[in-house]
């Protein structure tokens, strides 16, 4: 019995143990075009060439990409960081966009959320189903109309006319709704008996017992407007007003290679702090958005 008993915990472990190894194996895999990018930003033009000339070159051969440089060089973070001016204008309007968009969903978000959760108005449900039917119309859809919006407020080619349409964006009100209808309605009705009005309910109650949805949304919309594409590419013509997100695809030369991984490990990099520092109040978003009612 004991026997059988031993031989159970041990096929347990073998399994577990092959789990574990299944999972890390596809963890690198998965994790292969980290190290690529950080192993193309420390390698030189003449190293570059050599694993991705059949690429960006046209010759002949097969990409040979080793995951550490042979010949490790710094000079492209030189480039990038002396030499090229133009990359911190587009950094600096990256971060002009993410925070004036962030800055303005917070605002308006947060007191449309708190609106749908907690308050009955006519068209209520109409409202909110229009804010869901929005939220689920990519950008192609609404390009146009957007823009002859823009351009008749005198907003094309320039970074508000980027901004104002991300701060009425509907996806931060979504999640935030989640968390908000889940405060119990007995507690503010405690509240208004101890002489609580409405603006104090909302900031001293709704946003600190919402405040991982608040989070939540805030760190998914520094993921979606740091790389925003599309948008800037509509709306903007001025090269001076560009994103850091331009920036990098526009560069395919090889002699241009290296900046170009040096300039995505740098915008990959805030997004990927901004996500370990924010992971578990996203997961308590998903899990709130995926709740039907």
């Amino acid at each position: 019995m004991r026997h059988r008993k031993a031989n159970k915990i041990h096929n347990i472990r073998l399994g577990r143990k092959f789990c574990w190894l299944v999972l890390a194996v596809l963890a690198v895999i998965a994790l292969y075009p980290v190290f690529f990018l950080l192993a193309g930003s420390f390698m030189g033009n003449d190293e570059l060439s050599s694993c991705l000339g059949p690429v960006i070159s046209g010759n002949k051969g097969y990409v040979d990409f080793p995951l550490l440089p042979l010949f490790p060089t710094l000079r492209h973070y030189v480039e990038v960081f002396l030499d090229t001016p133009e990359f911190f204008v587009m950094f600096w309007n990256s971060v002009k966009i993410t925070f004036g968009v962030l800055v303005g969903q917070f605002a308006v978000g947060t007191m449309a959320a708190w609106g749908f959760a907690k308050y009955k108005f006519p068209g209520k449900r109409v409202f909110f189903l229009l804010y869901m039917i929005l939220m689920l119309m990519p950008f192609q859809v609404l390009m146009l109309s957007d823009y002859l919006v823009l351009d008749w407020m005198k907003l094309t080619d320039n970074l508000w006319g980027i901004i104002l349409p991300g701060v009425f964006s509907t996806f931060p009100v979504f999640i935030m709704y989640r968390f908000f209808t889940e405060i119990p309605d007995s507690l503010l009705e405690s509240a208004k008996l101890d002489g609580a009005r409405e603006w104090q309910l909302f900031c001293y109650l709704a946003l600190p017992i919402g405040s991982s949805g608040v989070i939540s949304s805030m760190v998914l919309g520094f993921l979606e407007y740091w790389s925003l594409i599309e948008q800037p590419m509509t709306f903007l013509k001025d090269k001076s007003l560009f994103p850091l997100s331009i920036f990098l695809p526009d560069i395919t030369a090889i002699s241009q290679s290296g900046v170009a991984f040096v300039a995505s490990v740098v915008t990959f990099l805030p997004a990927l702090l901004v996500f370990l520092g924010g992971q578990d109040y996203l997961e308590q978003g998903i899990m709130a958005g995926a709740v039907k009612e």
